[in-house]
């Protein structure tokens, strides 16, 4: 464990030329760093599940339909805090994550995606989580009413026993009765989100279950290890660590599996995780470069400034009925922060531009990271280096998110666990 902690150090210093990073308790000015963007991204965040799965990390509670109602009209009157502050400008990303969106499918949902277009210039289509459970031909036509284009179904596995030990109230059968009614339903990309490196799982599991995400039909599949988070129940009774070496090269060999299944069926890589059919739009979460987000943990990114809502639910109603803002901690970002931020989800992303760093900050790219693309290309990370586009390399897009999860995962367990435990912290050091 002391390696992990030097090794996040000297990234962190490396990157961001800083020692700690503090996040505090106070609200930043957000009406002339909303003036000074052009377009944005937009992400809305339902916190309601019907049950609490063991190995999650994100903010959710159990679904109540009085607190969805409150939550709907807390929303709304957060949109209209932004709609004045943003006026015409164009929304260019949207995505609807959770918790479990479609547990709101008929119960507020609806109303708070009526008032987002009404009161924002939306110029994109919407990308929703689902549960499989919520996959009825009458949700399905309901879910696409409501303007929905890219579709993710929480699928998680592939086999009864492990969807049994994650707590998935579904059998395999009924997943794959789900995926292909969403299929057939018109979507423009239908995702599946498969979890793999779980207990006991064995190499010919993965391929198996490759295999029938494949003849399913989808459009995408997001392919993720499974991440033992310390808050969540899983975590706190896991007994080994993520970042060991067996673990790390199992899952390694787990996904060259799927990699190899994937792209014999077609598939491009689209992401680290994300896998998608040629010539689909890809469903994607918020990875643009500057986006606002609402309700309750929602975070927003604005060029010099990061900012998160309390994640307590109950607070966050209570804030907006009271017409307060809901965000409960803001960083100011350097710009060392910013541009090391925006290398860590072009890398993400597994491909990015010169170009598009030097639109960005206005400065060359190969003068802040060209070493480090130089070591990346003497270690095979690389497939692709010709003058404005880099691409990494399947061994690349692994290793350096292996890197990166170092670097950021016992962070964010440390700001969503002290986060979903103290509604309004005072300070958060990582």
């Amino acid at each position: 464990m002391w390696l992990d902690g030097f090794l996040r150090t000297q990234l962190k210093r490396l990157l961001t030329k800083q020692s700690h990073v503090a996040l505090e308790s106070k609200i930043p000015l957000l009406e002339s760093r909303l003036q000074d963007i052009d377009e944005f991204g937009l992400y809305l965040h339902i916190p309601f599940c019907r049950q609490i799965c063991p190995y999650c990390p994100y903010n959710k509670e159990i679904y109540h339909p009085e607190v969805a109602e409150r939550y709907t009209n807390a929303v709304k009157k957060e949109i209209d805090i932004y709609s004045k502050l943003i006026g015409n400008k164009p929304v260019t990303s949207f995505y609807i994550g959770g918790g479990t969106p479609t547990t709101m499918l008929y119960s507020g949902l609806d109303k708070i995606l009526r008032h987002i277009f009404e009161s924002f210039n939306m110029q994109c289509d919407i990308h929703l989580e689902s549960h499989p459970n919520d996959l009825t031909l009458d949700s399905l036509k309901a879910i696409s009413s409501l303007g929905v284009g890219h579709l993710s179904i929480g699928v998680e596995a592939l086999q009864d026993y492990h969807l049994k030990a994650l707590h998935r109230p579904y059998s395999v059968k009924h997943v794959v009765r789900a995926v292909g009614r969403a299929v057939s339903n018109g979507f423009k990309c239908v995702n599946a989100d498969f979890i793999f490196a779980l207990p006991g799982q064995t190499y010919s599991e993965i391929e198996q279950a490759g295999h029938t995400l494949v003849e399913m039909g989808v459009d995408q599949v997001a392919a993720y290890p499974l991440f033992k988070f310390p808050y969540t129940k899983l975590g706190r009774s896991a007994r080994e660590s993520n970042h060991s070496i067996s673990s790390i090269f199992k899952r390694r060999k787990m996904l060259g599996i799927l990699e190899r299944i994937f792209y014999a069926a077609g598939f491009e890589r689209t992401s680290v995780w994300a896998f998608t059919r040629p010539g689909v739009p890809r469903y994607c979460s918020v990875t643009v470069p500057l986006y606002v987000g609402l309700g309750a943990s929602g975070g927003s990114y604005l060029k010099d400034v990061f900012y998160l809502n309390t994640f307590n639910v109950r607070e966050y109603i209570k804030a907006l009925e009271n017409g307060r803002m809901p965000i409960a901690l803001s960083l100011d970002l350097t710009e060392n922060m910013q541009m090391a931020g925006w290398l860590y989800w072009r890398i993400y992303e597994t491909r990015f531009k010169r170009s598009d760093f030097q639109e960005r900050f206005g400065k060359e790219f190969d003068r802040v990271y060209g070493k480090y693309m130089t070591l990346f290309s003497l270690l095979g990370f690389l497939k692709k280096d010709d003058g404005d586009e880099i691409v990494l390399s399947d061994n690349g897009t692994y290793w350096l998110h292996v890197l990166q999860d170092l670097f950021s995962i016992e962070y964010i367990s440390q700001l969503w666990g002290t986060s979903k435990q103290e509604p309004w912290p005072e300070k958060v050091i990582l």
